[in-house]
């Protein structure tokens, strides 16, 4: 028997997780996301793994949620899922000019993308509680 299950909820849901834990993580730890870039910049290897995990997430995301226009939270998460497929194809073609553009944006205003991306993660979370109070799966 195949089980339904509400692949924009839990999209949504996880993908809120995920930024929540990422932005508290970044206040915890002023300058993380920094060593990181650096890292990342520093490294072809973690470059092409990272673009290549970003582009599968996101096409993922992409593919799972459809694009109706009764349901916002599965447009917004499909919109998500499409700029996640060009973040990754930008890369992995152009890293050395993305993250110069990141270290550029963090420098100064660290905190204020951690606590965007924690606020950004529970906007998601909670949409997400509400897609599944409204779309229940038997």
């Amino acid at each position: 028997m195949v089980q339904a299950i509400d692949a924009t909820g839990w999209s949504g849901f996880l993908l809120g997780l995920a930024a929540m834990a990422a932005g508290v993580g970044a206040l915890r730890k002023p300058g993380i996301w920094r060593t990181m870039i650096d890292e990342v910049e520093a490294s072809p290897a973690l470059q092409f793994v990272c673009g290549m995990l970003e582009l599968l997430v996101g096409a993922i995301v992409y593919l799972a949620n459809p694009f109706a226009g009764t349901d916002i939270l599965a447009c917004a998460i499909r919109i998500l899922g499409g700029f996640m497929m060009a973040e990754a194809l930008i890369i992995l073609g152009f890293v050395d000019i993305y993250t110069q553009f990141w270290l550029r944006n963090l420098a100064g205003m660290h905190r204020g993308w951690a606590f965007f991306t924690v606020l950004v993660g529970l906007a998601l979370t909670l949409a997400s509680c509400w897609h599944f109070t409204l779309n229940p799966v038997s």
